[in-house]
C-alpha cells in the first residue's frame, strides 16, 4: 500500500476527475486538480486545485513538485503539457503520452488499430468534396460520416450523410466550409445492431482486468443508458475482451483504457474508437462492483495492483443530460437506486449533470 500522504495530480477538472478523486480518498490518496476553470466539479472534492492554463509552465512546475503521480481525466490535454511535466519528473504521466498521441487524432487511431490487426469501419482521410466523391465511388456504400480528426465528442465535429443525397446536402457544404483547414476523416456508415464498450484496467506489472462489455444506447449523439450484462453471446463477449486486452498490451497500458465497438448484424466486431481514460459507460461500476473504474484508474497510475472488476449486481446506468436533472426527485427515495450528481449549477442542453445507477440482482 502507498505510504500515508501520497498525492495524485489530475489534469482536468470535470466529472471524471471528480469521481477519480472520490475513489482516491477511499485509498488514503489525496488529489490535486489542475485545470483552467474555476469551480470545476473535481475541485469540490479534491484536496486542492491549481487554476491555470495548460501551457502555464510556472503553474505546471508547482503542480509537479507537489504530486507523487500525475494522470489526466480527458484526452484533449495538450501533448506539450504532458511532455513538459515529464521533463520535470523521473516518472511518466500515465497513461503514456504515446497512447495520448494516438487517441487524440482519429486518423492515427484508426491506423494504429488496423496495423494491430483490429477491424474498424472503412475510413479515408479527406480534405473536400472531391475526396468524398472519389471515396464513395470506391466504397459503393449506403452513407458515411465526416468527422474532424481532433476534439470531437458527443456528436460534435461530425456530420452523417446519405449516399444518394450528399452532393446536394447543404449541411455537408456548411460543415466543410466551417471546418476548412482542419484535418477530416470519412468513415463508412456501419450497419450495426448495437454499440457496446469495454474498459480495461492494466497495472504496472501488466496485469489486466476488464469491465464489460456493456450495452450502450445514445440519444442525440450522447450516451443515454448503459446496461450490464450486455446480452451478447459468450463468443462475442470473449472476442471483445480479447480485442480490448490486445490493445492494452500493444500500447503497454498503465492506467485505464476504454474501447468502443460496433456489433454488426452478423456479429462482426468493429472498433469504433478508444479513449485513454475512464468513461461514461463505466459509471455503473461505482455501485455494482467492489472496485470501480475510478478506483482502478487511481490504483493503476499510482503503482498499486489492479482490483477485481467482478460485479456483485447487474445495473442500468441512466445519464442525466441537461434538464434530466429534474427527474432526480422522482428517484431519490427508490430502492436499489444510486444517484450521483456532479455539482454543476447550470443545466444546459447536452451538459452531463449526473447519472443514476439502478441495481438488480446478479444474473448468472
Amino acid at each position: 500500500m502507498q505510504k500515508s500522504g501520497t498525492i495524485l495530480g489530475i489534469l482536468g477538472g470535470g466529472q471524471l476527475g471528480r469521481m477519480s478523486a472520490m475513489a482516491a480518498a477511499r485509498l488514503g490518496i489525496s488529489v490535486i486538480i489542475f485545470c483552467p476553470e474555476k469551480n470545476s466539479p473535481a475541485s469540490h472534492v479534491a484536496m486542492d486545485t491549481i487554476i491555470a492554463n495548460y501551457d502555464d509552465k510556472d503553474a505546471l512546475r508547482t503542480f509537479s513538485n507537489r504530486c507523487d503521480y500525475i494522470s489526466y481525466e480527458f484526452e484533449n490535454i495538450p501533448l506539450t503539457t504532458v511532455e513538459y511535466l515529464e521533463s520535470l519528473k523521473e516518472s511518466s504521466v500515465l497513461p503514456s503520452k504515446s497512447l495520448l498521441h494516438v487517441s487524440q487524432d482519429r486518423i492515427k487511431e484508426k491506423q494504429f488499430l488496423n496495423d494491430s490487426g483490429i477491424k474498424t469501419a472503412r475510413w479515408a482521410a479527406i480534405s473536400g468534396m472531391a475526396d468524398i466523391e472519389k471515396t464513395m465511388r470506391d466504397w459503393n456504400g449506403n452513407g458515411f460520416v465526416i468527422k474532424t480528426t481532433r476534439f470531437g465528442y458527443d456528436g460534435k465535429g461530425q456530420i452523417k450523410c446519405d449516399a444518394n443525397s450528399y452532393k446536394e446536402d447543404p449541411y455537408l457544404r456548411l460543415f466543410l466550409k466551417e471546418t476548412k483547414g482542419q484535418d477530416l476523416i470519412m468513415e463508412d456508415l456501419v450497419d450495426f445492431k448495437c454499440e457496446v464498450s469495454s474498459i480495461v484496467a492494466r497495472d504496472y506489472i501488466g496485469k489486466t482486468e476488464i469491465y464489460g462489455p456493456m450495452l450502450n444506447e445514445h440519444k442525440n449523439h450522447i450516451l443515454h443508458t448503459t446496461t450490464v450484462p450486455s446480452g451478447l453471446n459468450q463468443n462475442t463477449i470473449n472476442s471483445i475482451q480479447n480485442v480490448s486486452e490486445t490493445i492494452a498490451n500493444r500500447v503497454n497500458l498503465t492506467g485505464v483504457l476504454t474501447v468502443e465497438f460496433f456489433i454488426g448484424s452478423n456479429n462482426e466486431i468493429l472498433v469504433n474508437e478508444i479513449a485513454p481514460r475512464t468513461h461514461n459507460s463505466g459509471h455503473w461500476s461505482i455501485d455494482a462492483c467492489a472496485v470501480s473504474q475510478f478506483e482502478n484508474h487511481v490504483r493503476t497510475v499510482c503503482a498499486l495492483p489492479v482490483g477485481s472488476t467482478l460485479r456483485h449486481n447487474d445495473a442500468l446506468m441512466l445519464n442525466l443530460i441537461g434538464d434530466d436533472i429534474n427527474m432526480v426527485d422522482d428517484h431519490i427515495g427508490a430502492p436499489n437506486t444510486c444517484i450521483h450528481l456532479y455539482g454543476k449549477v447550470e443545466a444546459r442542453d447536452g451538459r452531463k449533470m449526473g447519472h443514476i445507477n439502478f441495481l438488480k440482482p446478479l444474473t448468472q
